[in-house]
């Protein structure tokens, strides 16, 4: 006599088949909820007038972060150009790193956003002795070699420029711009930018040149939107 399938064995083909189709479908919200959470970002993009590059004093010649009567300043001339308003924290702590290789900071402008910690590795065959009098993060990380560990790491919690020396070597200079807002992007040489990923909203653009000079100018920012904005 044959006997049919068993009941329990059809309805476990039945629930395999359904959660199969469950999976995919919530594949597929997730893709839609992660393709969703981009396509509605806006950019702005233009070119920022910066001052004329000048040749820097002899005794500043190796020097990327030049001070010049009191005015602390990338060399040549470049900008960070950044949305001000009100955004998230950001989920974790974000970690970011500053180099020294070659008896220079590398980069030598390094824009972050409030609770950045920044690491400090060495990658030179000699000593470095990081420091900052700045007062939005004053520090000093002592002398350290490159096989240091943990990296020697600092947490920028306030925002304002913070400049950079090296006790040991004399000509290292260098900034960190501490904002916050998490958008944000340093200019070309000549001036041009672009900031994509942007919420929509109103908001303020701003361009620091240097310790004294920042540009601004208010935008509106659409979904899916693009903004040719150029400062001043």
């Amino acid at each position: 006599m044959i006997r049919p399938p068993a009941a329990g064995a059809r309805i476990g083909s039945v629930d395999r088949a359904r959660s199969g189709a469950g999976h995919w479908f919530r594949r597929g919200l997730l893709l839609l909820l992660l393709g969703s959470s981009s396509a509605g970002a806006a950019t702005i993009e233009g070119r920022v007038a910066l001052p004329e590059p000048r040749p820097a004093p002899v005794v500043n010649q190796r020097y990327q972060i030049v001070s010049t009567g009191g005015v602390v300043a990338p060399h040549p001339p470049v900008a960070v150009v950044y949305l001000e308003g009100d955004f998230p924290p950001p989920e974790r702590e974000p970690v970011v790193q500053m180099i020294q290789r070659d008896l220079v900071f590398i980069p030598h402008l390094l824009p972050v956003r409030t609770g950045t910690r920044v690491e400090f590795p060495n990658l030179d065959d000699t000593y470095h002795n990081i420091f900052s009098f700045s007062r939005p993060k004053r520090f000093d990380l002592g002398r350290y070699r490159a096989d240091e560990r943990p990296i020697p790491s600092q947490v920028f919690d306030t925002a304002g420029l913070v400049t950079l020396r090296c006790d040991i070597h004399e000509h290292m200079r260098s900034v960190i711009l501490v904002l916050d807002t998490p958008h944000f992007v340093v200019t070309e040489t000549d001036g041009r930018f672009r900031l994509e990923g942007l919420p929509a909203g109103s908001y303020v653009l701003k361009a620091w040149i240097d310790s004294r000079t920042t540009l601004e100018r208010p935008v509106l920012l659409e979904a899916d939107g693009k903004l040719q904005v150029d400062l001043p």
